[in-house]
C-alpha cells in the first residue's frame, strides 16, 4: 500500500468540524468532503487520519492528514485532483508519499493553536469573521500571568467536554500573547489538546483580561477548587496553526 501525507488548510465556518461521530454524526465535515473526492478519484474506500480533530467552526492553516491507497498515484496528481473538486474553502497545500508506518495523529509530537483578537473599538469589516473583537484593549499583563498557570503538565479535566474515562493530563509548552496594534494573537503550543480545551483556556484568559476573573482563578480551577468556569471562546477566531513532528 502507498501512504500519502497531505498538508491542508480550510475555513471551518460552514462545517461541523473535522469529523462527527456517534449521536452527532454528520456528513457536513472536512473529512467527509475529502474522502468523497478521493473515492471518486481512486474507486477505493479510504480511511483518513488527521493530526488534530478540529471542532465545529474552527479553521486550520496547517492540518496534516494521511491515508493509504492500493494503487500508486503521483503526489501532484492527488493534490491537483483534490484542489480541482474540493469546495473553495478547503485546499491541499502539499502532498507526498511517506513511509507506511507514518500516522498523522499517532506520530504528532505537538500542536499549535492561534486565537485571533481585534482590540479596536470598531470591528474590522474585512476580518470580523476570523477575529474576536474585544472593543477595548484587555489587560494583557493579567492575561500573561494567568497563562503562566497553564504552563507545564496539568490535569485539564475542567477545560474539556471530552469523556472523563480517558486521561485528561496534557502538557502546555508555551502560551504567547503577540500584540501588533489592534490585531493580537494568543498562541498556544501543547503536546496535545482535549476536545474544546483550547477554547475553554482562551475563554478563561479573556475573562481575566476583561477583569471578570483574577489570574489565580486558573490555578484554583486546576487545583480542584470550586471556581466557576468561563464559557468557551467563540470558534470562528480559532485556527489550528500547525502539527509538529519529530525531525528525521
Amino acid at each position: 500500500m502507498y501512504n500519502y501525507k497531505l498538508v491542508i488548510q480550510y475555513d471551518g465556518t460552514r462545517y461541523d468540524g473535522w469529523q462527527r461521530m456517534g449521536k452527532d454524526e454528520s456528513i457536513n465535515t472536512i473529512e467527509y468532503k475529502i474522502a468523497e473526492i478521493l473515492r471518486k478519484m481512486t474507486g477505493e474506500e479510504i480511511q483518513i487520519f488527521c493530526g488534530c480533530r478540529t471542532e465545529k467552526g474552527v479553521h486550520a492553516r496547517g492540518q496534516v492528514i494521511n491515508f493509504k491507497l492500493d494503487e500508486q498515484k503521483k503526489p501532484y496528481e492527488v493534490k491537483n485532483y483534490l484542489n480541482r473538486y474540493l469546495p473553495r474553502d478547503i485546499a491541499v497545500i502539499s502532498a507526498e508519499v511517506v513511509p507506511e508506518r507514518f500516522h498523522s495523529q499517532l506520530n504528532a509530537k505537538g500542536k499549535v493553536y492561534v486565537y485571533q483578537l481585534d482590540t479596536g473599538d470598531v470591528a474590522d469589516v474585512f476580518e470580523r469573521r476570523y477575529r474576536y473583537n474585544t472593543f477595548e484593549k484587555p489587560d494583557f499583563k493579567a492575561m500573561r500571568k494567568a497563562a503562566g498557570y497553564f504552563a507545564g503538565e496539568h490535569d485539564f479535566k475542567a477545560f474539556t467536554t471530552a469523556k472523563k474515562s480517558k486521561s485528561t493530563v496534557r502538557t502546555i509548552n508555551s502560551i504567547d500573547i503577540v500584540e501588533n496594534g489592534d490585531k493580537v494573537k494568543i498562541v498556544i503550543s501543547a503536546n496535545d489538546f482535549l476536545h474544546n480545551m483550547a477554547r475553554y483556556m482562551i475563554g478563561m484568559l479573556l475573562d481575566v483580561g476583561n477583569g471578570l476573573k483574577k489570574p489565580e482563578a486558573v490555578r484554583d480551577i486546576m487545583d480542584g477548587k470550586d471556581v466557576q468556569m468561563s464559557l468557551p471562546a467563540e470558534s470562528y477566531a480559532l485556527f489550528l496553526e500547525k502539527i509538529i513532528y519529530q525531525e528525521a
